[in-house]
């Protein structure tokens, strides 16, 4: 099955940069699209960004349009998420997730999911 594991999360002063990776392997990222999801203690699982299999399609939740950019590199089949002018309202676990051939915010459609990293944006 598709296994994807995420990284670069850690702890970040409000205003500051973060980019999390998602690794994959067997070229997953060519024929698959990718959502980043988080989920924030007591709350419930929410849609961040997504890219469709192609690249030619991206969706951000309203919360980080502007300040988040998703992208992947096919050739290490890896997808990042690029988080800019971070706020505590932003911290919470991160997930990537893996559906064949779309681009969806609705996380009941993703068949793959990461374990997850921490991202904790202190004020």
């Amino acid at each position: 099955q598709v296994q994807l594991v995420e990284s670069g999360g850690g702890l970040v002063q409000a205003g500051d940069s973060l980019a999390l990776s998602c690794g994959a392997s067997g070229r997953t990222f060519d024929n698959y699209g990718v959502g980043w999801f988080r989920q924030a203690p007591g709350k419930e699982r929410e849609f961040v960004a997504a890219l469709s299999w192609n690249g030619y399609s991206t969706r951000y939740v309203d919360s980080v349009q502007g300040r988040c950019t998703i992208s992947k590199d096919n050739d290490n089949d890896t997808v990042y998420l690029r988080m800019n002018s971070l706020k505590p309202g932003d911290t919470a676990v991160y997930y990537c997730a893996a559906v064949a051939g779309m681009c969806t915010t609705t996380p009941t459609r993703y068949a793959f999911w990461g374990q997850g990293a921490q991202v904790t944006v202190s004020s």
